[in-house]
């Protein structure tokens, strides 16, 4: 079982309320098919949005409900992981929690420092040594650098995962760490967790 600080009730009433409007709105739908002109593709592409909207802020919720038990520092990765995004600095943070890493990680470099926003957003910076591989956290501090994590072969709406995704999938399905992932490509970002991927709204002030 999951440690999880949160209160649940003011989150599950906005999510509630969010999906009975893409219901009524479904409804909607349904009854516009009567009529033998109405083009429903394009209702799909807003209906298709609106769930991955729903989605988004329930991972962004969630994910600071796992986090806290585990750190004092989400707010230094909040602020750290949204400037990433918006200047598209792939990034790979794995926050360890019950489960030892030792035996799933390929060790990289030792650091053993303080997790602060600068010191995050350096290691990531490109034509760093130490960008490419995956950070490791232990509660406030980070441990190490440059660590290479097992990939996994799951593919996640019919094509093939980036190597980033691939990792934190790959560490999250062997083990209850939780992963963070910043796209280079896109600055989109997810967090990996129990073998499952979740995209959070990293534009949010806060949202992680």
């Amino acid at each position: 079982m999951d440690k999880i600080n949160c209160d649940f009730s003011p989150m599950h009433k906005i999510l509630t309320e969010d999906i009975r409007q893409v219901i009524i709105a479904l409804q909607h739908k349904v009854a516009s098919m009567e009529n033998e002109t109405y083009c429903l593709l394009t209702d799909l592409e807003k209906i298709k949005e609106d769930f991955l909207k729903i989605e988004m802020k329930a991972a962004t919720f969630y994910l600071n409900c796992y986090l806290s038990p585990f750190t004092e520092k989400y707010p230094d990765v909040s602020r750290g992981i949204q400037t990433m995004s918006k200047q598209r600095h792939g990034g790979l943070i794995v926050f360890q929690r019950e489960d030892a890493l030792e035996n799933l990680v390929k060790s990289g470099v030792s650091i053993h420092a303080e997790l602060t926003q600068p010191l995050l957003e350096s290691i990531f910076f490109p034509g760093n040594p130490l960008h490419d591989g995956a950070v490791i956290v232990n509660q406030n501090q980070i441990v190490s650098a440059a660590n290479v994590l097992p990939l996994s072969g799951k593919f996640t709406g019919g094509k093939k995962l980036g190597t980033r995704h691939r990792a934190a999938l790959g560490l999250s399905e062997q083990s209850d760490a939780l992963v963070l992932v910043v796209s280079e490509e896109t600055g989109k970002v997810s967090f990996a967790i129990n073998g499952e991927l979740h995209p959070i709204n990293s534009h949010v002030p806060g949202a992680i």
